[in-house]
């Protein structure tokens, strides 16, 4: 006689026939799946084992970074310190080992207290990844060769930014509840992969993740706090506010932008005050040379500044680009306000850094990593999303190229000025078809990958199936499965905020 399950079995069979898996509901997913025996069946198991599907994304995201570190191995193996252009055909190079002796943590210096010798003065980075940089100085061994330390230095780094990768892919496997497969598109991005070791984005890219995840819990306040440590690592997820603004605006929640609002500012000021106050110079430094830089690589501004014979003062192209992303912003708050059903979270932080991205005067290659769990979240599709993993690949070796073309002397061996400008339109048009999509599915809520398999909006909090108190033009449609609904009026532009039918028949 067959044993009858337990209720915790049950359960656990409940919960995995409740999740969304790629494999049944995305047509490449689902080819790609015969690599590894086929789509995951509705017997399987995972859930009910140790290999739960967020343990398993986790495991992944090891073995591609992993991926990740031996094609930096020419480079570590001697292209870094013995030729210019070798680790730029090699594709390999990264900012760690050369900033190590360059910003004085070979030496002992104290970021932003110390002067640098040279024209640099300070270290040009915000106070948390400054004191992630520190900090793996510390823990690298000051013995043997200026090399050998560079080579420790770098080792030490990619461990520490390893389990930041691992961060970004448990917590956006964790976001959307019922999707937690789709953080494999995390774990397997390939421009995520090559562009991990370039520098220290990923600490802010794991800290904003994590506050994205907490806003998924409603927790308003916890959500703040992180993307205040953030915005202390990198500049970027500071945007992230402005389209939570115009999402509680028309839903009303205005309590809960407020805890997220000071638990920003509260987080930021505690990482920044102190350096702020003891050593202004240094802790400016960051600010200042990101308004002074010129035009650099990556952006449409490079394009015209070489293709022009009198190309553009900074200051002209910092308020250029300075409208243009508040000409975006506008934009994208017209859109929330006005869309048909009221954006999701992850879709409004999407388009705004992205629209950061394409109007900044510089796009480095592991930029990349900002807009990865964003895109994610904003549109869990495998062919999208490839799509836009390959254009960024292609980047990836086209700056590099460029690079050694320009730096092997006589020999040009690379891709000529105008070839690189081929490779940042592929760049740009890449993250712009992904935009485009996102704007798609806001006007066209049924194109929805996420909405169409009855979710609203699992990223939102407090967002998820609430009630809109003010749109623009035509009604919001009622969300699927609200789980607020009937607290409170919907109102448009125009119409009377008590929610009351005025029309001929009741006067």
């Amino acid at each position: 006689m067959c044993p009858m399950p337990s209720a915790e079995s049950t359960q656990a069979s409940e919960r995995q026939t409740d999740l969304v898996r790629p494999t049944g509901v995305d047509e490449v997913a689902t080819t790609g799946s015969e690599l590894i025996g086929g789509p995951l069946g509705r017997r399987a198991l995972l859930g009910t084992s140790w290999w739960t599907p967020v343990r398993v994304i986790a495991l992944v995201a090891v073995g591609m970074f992993a991926l990740g570190l031996v094609q930096k191995a020419p480079c570590y193996n001697g292209a870094w310190f013995f030729g210019a252009s070798s680790q730029y055909t090699h594709a390999c190079y990264s900012d760690i080992p050369h900033l190590y002796n360059g910003r004085g943590f070979a030496d002992g210096l104290v970021p932003y207290f110390d002067r640098l010798p040279g024209d640099m003065e300070y270290l040009e980075y915000p106070v948390l990844t400054g004191v992630f940089m520190e900090v793996a100085s510390w823990l690298t061994p000051g013995s043997g060769s200026i090399q050998d330390q560079q080579q420790w230095y770098w080792m030490v780094n990619a461990g520490m930014l390893m389990i930041c990768a691992v961060v970004i892919a448990v917590c956006v496997a964790r976001t959307h509840a019922r999707r937690p497969w789709d953080g494999l598109l995390i774990a397997l991005a390939p421009a995520a992969a090559l562009t991990a070791t370039i520098n220290w984005d990923l600490l802010a890219v794991a800290l904003t993740a994590a506050a994205m995840l907490m806003w998924s819990r409603g927790r308003s306040l916890a959500f703040g706090v992180l993307l205040g440590l953030a915005t202390a690592a990198k500049l970027y997820p500071f945007l992230l506010l402005g389209p939570l603004l115009v999402l509680c605006w028309r839903a009303g929640k205005w309590r809960d932008f407020g805890k997220a609002l000071a638990g920003s500012a509260f987080a930021w000021l505690v990482v920044n005050l102190p350096v702020m106050l003891l050593a202004f110079d240094g802790w400016s430094k960051f600010y200042t040379f990101s308004q002074e830089r010129g035009v650099d690589f990556g952006s449409f501004w490079l394009i015209m500044a070489q293709n022009s014979s009198d190309p553009l003062d900074t200051e002209i192209v910092n308020a250029l680009a300075m409208f243009l992303m508040l000409l975006s912003c506008a934009g994208i708050a017209a859109l929330t306000f006005t869309a048909p059903r009221r954006p999701r979270f992850a879709q409004l932080a999407f388009l705004i850094v992205a629209a950061f991205i394409l109007t900044n005067k510089v796009y480095s290659p592991q930029y990349v990593l900002w807009l990865v769990p964003l895109a994610v979240l904003a549109r869990p599709k495998w062919r999208d999303f490839l799509i836009w993993q390959a254009c960024e690949v292609m980047y990836f070796l086209g700056i590099w190229m460029y690079l050694a073309y320009t730096t092997s002397g006589d020999a040009h061996k690379g891709l000529p000025t105008d070839g690189y400008h081929w490779a940042i339109g592929v760049h740009l048009l890449g993250t712009a078809y992904l935009c485009a999509v996102v704007v798609r599915d806001i006007l066209m809520p049924e194109r929805d990958v996420v909405r169409r398999e009855g979710d609203d909006d699992p990223s939102g909090g407090v967002l998820d199936g609430a009630e809109d108190v003010f749109v623009i033009g035509a009604a919001a449609q009622r969300p699927r499965h609200a789980v607020h609904a009937g607290e409170g009026p919907q109102v448009n532009w125009g119409a009377p905020a008590d929610g009351i039918d005025r029309s001929d028949g009741d006067r």
